[in-house]
Order: structure tokens, then sequence, then C-alpha cells
């Protein structure tokens, strides 16, 4: 199997569109809420691809070189996962034409780009729906989708019983994808933005497409038209099957964000910890594990500083396991910043552009972590190397190694208490003396004989360039 090779030196960046900048106040909905309000399931606050090209220079400071959209196809609501036309960029957001400047923009500043692919269903203003509704059983669309009965009644009160929809919402008509003509549209509309040239899709519940040869059509024609995209998969649990070549190149690594929640909040201790991540680890090829889309907060789960209960100690150490283990991290927008929300809607929060409000703290952390990243190869493409059960005491630690290349010693303490880690001998260490901490440089590390030893603070961690 062939992934992309871009994909291992990236940091992504996930982008709610509306909520993300808002640069062209012409093209705002009447309606919209004044920037900041605490977000509902209904209202736009203006954001647009206008406003992200406008900040791409933000995001290459903070140190990401990929970018993940949430939908932007025509929709009538803010999280467009209600698609009326795959073809059409919502006016809301721009026009064709200032998506393909952004795209080309963002090239030229050397990011990559990946959309939002919501294929398992669609709006009912889509037209083949649109259709169904007014012709009934004579529409010639009747069988792209999954009917009961009529009338449809899908606009009124309650879940959708008549036909088939996402979780019965009936805003969200699920497609019939074993018909032929559904299956053509979809990948017809997968190629044209690859040709308009995105580097990529992020696939929305596609296991609720249960189709192993629709996965495997769909990446032919995509790795087709640009054999470099790059195809992630959203798949909330370990599961082998959705990755390869039949499938997606990785998956949104919620199984990852769950382990390091856990260590963190105390749920998990550091056996337990290892345990979750070598079974994530041990479930795929390495080079998908690398290629996985790592994260710790997304449009439909609570940002993380919210889950540490407002502590920034704790989500500076969340991104620094995030950033030392294996896979490709992603910042969803406004975390680096402190932002919190609990569920969607509230993670959804407009980005507070007032400087006043940031927690420089932790923006600089993560500006921090993306540098050493892209400064050591074994962190994007190298194995990662447990010290055996025992060997450590006051924290977890693991080294991350590549061939010849330098290998790092990440450490870390998720505790409210100061601590000193200790490790019993590594390889390659000298007898002693001491090595700086890359984070920290209050904070070195010792080296004696037979032992490692890490004055790491409450919630501290440590990365460590060992000698070779």
């Amino acid at each position: 199997m062939t992934i992309p090779d871009w994909v291992y030196d990236r940091i992504f960046y996930q982008i709610f569109p509306d909520r993300f900048a808002n640069g062209d106040q012409t093209n705002d909905p009447p309606n919209k809420q004044p920037w900041g309000t605490l977000p509902d399931t209904v209202h736009f606050q203006g954001g647009d691809l206008a406003g992200i090209q406008q900040k791409l220079d933000y995001l290459g400071d903070l140190g990401v070189n990929a970018i993940y959209l949430n939908p932007i196809f025509l929709s009538p609501s803010s999280h467009r996962y209600n698609t009326v036309n795959y073809y059409a960029i919502d006016p809301k957001l721009g026009s064709l034409d200032e998506f393909n400047n952004f795209l080309k923009t963002a090239h030229r500043k050397g990011f990559r780009v990946i959309l939002d692919g919501v294929f398992n269903h669609c709006g009912r203003g889509f037209f083949a729906f649109n259709d169904v509704l007014e012709n009934e059983a004579d529409s010639p669309y009747y069988n792209w989708f999954h009917i009961n009965r009529f009338p449809l009644q899908a606009y009124t009160p309650g879940k959708s019983t008549n036909y088939t929809a996402w979780w019965g919402y009936k805003s969200l008509p699920k497609f019939n994808t074993d018909y032929a003509p559904v299956r053509k549209y979809i990948f017809d509309v997968a190629k044209f933005w690859v040709d308009q040239g995105i580097d990529g899709w992020r696939l929305d519940v596609p296991n609720e497409i249960n189709d192993d040869s629709f996965w495997a059509e769909f990446r032919r024609v995509v790795r087709a038209a640009n054999p470099n995209a790059y195809l992630v998969g959203e798949i909330w649990e370990v599961d082998s099957r959705w990755v390869g070549e039949n499938h997606f190149d990785g998956l949104m690594n919620y199984p990852l964000r769950k382990a390091i929640l856990g260590l963190i909040n105390d749920e998990r201790d550091g056996d337990g910890f290892i345990d979750d991540i070598q079974q994530i680890i041990k479930a795929y090829p390495y080079e998908n594990v690398l290629a996985m889309y790592s994260l710790l907060g997304s449009h439909d789960v609570e940002r993380p500083r919210t889950l540490f209960g407002g502590s920034v100690e704790k989500t500076c150490l969340a991104f620094t396991l995030l950033f030392g283990l294996p896979g490709v991290p992603s910042i969803y927008y406004g975390d680096e910043i402190g932002m919190e929300g609990g569920r969607d809607p509230d993670c959804r929060r407009a980005f507070p552009w007032d400087e006043r409000k940031w927690s420089r703290t932790l923006q600089e952390h993560i500006r921090l972590l993306a540098q050493i990243r892209m400064a050591y190869s074994s962190l994007r493409r190298g194995e990662i190397i447990w010290p055996e059960k025992g060997q450590v005491e006051g924290g977890v630690a693991w080294i991350r190694s590549l061939d010849s290349n330098k290998k790092i010693l990440i450490t870390a303490n998720p505790s409210g208490k100061d601590t000193v880690l200790r490790l019993k001998e590594l390889p390659t260490m000298p007898v002693e003396g001491k090595l700086p901490n890359l984070l920290d440089e209050t904070h070195e590390l010792h080296i004696a004989p037979n032992q490692v030893s890490a004055p790491l603070p409450a919630w501290g961690a440590g990365m460590y360039l060992l000698p070779d």
C-alpha cells in the first residue's frame, strides 16, 4: 500500500468554516448572529473562505501545514452536513473562483487541504430528493433513496419513518449507495474536487456505507485523479477493516484521544495507557499508524481544555502526548489558544480574534511542539520503543527512533504533584551527564549509572534528544 509521503510531514488544523474568521461581510446571511454569540444549531456567524485565506500566515506561524475543512458545499445549515449541491461552494462562504484562489494561495504557502466528504446522506433540498418529494413513486430518482411509503413527511416533526435517514433525522435522507447511478454521482463528485486541486478527503461516517466494494472504487477513482491524495475515515473505534488498499490511509484516531484523556484525568494508570496505545498500534500496519489523523478536539466532541476543567497545564500535557505518539497530529481551530466548549454545538464557538482572550502559554507550547516535530524525523516516521514494565517510576516514558536518526525520549508526569520520573538504563546512554529538555530548559534529564531521572513539574513533560 502506498500512503502519500507528504502526509507524514504534516500537522493538521481543522476549521469549522462558519466560525473561524469573517473575511468578507458582503456574503453574510441577513440573519447572521454577532460574532462570538454562543452557537446554536441554526444560525450563522459569518465565517468564510476569505477569512481562512487571510489567516493562513497565522496558521503558518503556529507551525501547521495542512488544513481539514468541515463541509463547504451549498447547504441550509451552519454545519453543512445536509448538502444541497455537491458541486457548489456555499455562497455564504464564497464562490468557486474564491475557493480556487484560496486553494492556490494555500498551496503556494506550503499547505495541503482536504475536504469533508459527506456521501452517506444529503440534505432535503438535494435535487434528487426534491424530485421524489414532488413526484413520489414516479420520480426517476426513486431508487436513489430508501423509501418505505408515501407521503414522505420530510418536514413534519419527529423521526423519519417513511424513508431512511441518518439516525432518523428527517433533514438527512440516506443515499442508496447500492444503486449504480448514485455511486457514479458520488464518485464523479469526489473526482471533480480532486481535479480542482484538493489534496484528499476526510470521509464522514463511512461505516454507514457498509460496502467494501464502494470504498474500494471510491479509492480507485480518487487515486486515479491524484495518486497523492490522502484518504482518512471517520471511524471511532479500533477496527483494522477500514485501513488498507481498499479503504483509507488513516482514520480519525479517537481511540488515541480517549487514551490521552484517560491518562490525564486519572481514569487509566500508566500501564493502562500504554496498553491502550499498543492496542491501536498492533491493529494496523505501522505505515498506517503513522498516517492516522490524531486529534484531541473536533466539531463532534468537547474541547480538551473544557474536559480538563479549564487547566492549561493539562491541555499542554495532552498536546505533548499527541505530538510524541505515532500519527499525524491535528489541532481543532481555537484549541491552541485555549478555547472552551462542551458538546455540539458548544464546541463550534466563533474564534475570538481578540488576543487578550488567548492563552499564550498554550499557544507557545503548541508552536514549540510543532517546531520540534518538524526538526526530528523520528517523531514523524519513527518507531516507538516502550520500556519494559517496572522500568519506569513516577510517570510514563517512551522513545521514538528512526534508523540512524536521532532518538527522542519522551517523559510525562500525569499527576498534579511535582515528581522525579525514574527510568532504568536506556540503550546508547552515556554513563553519566545531563541532557536538555527541549520543552523546558529548567528541567534537565539526569543520567547516572543504570538509571535516568527526569524532574518534572505537575502535569509536566519532557522531550530529550538522546546521543548517538
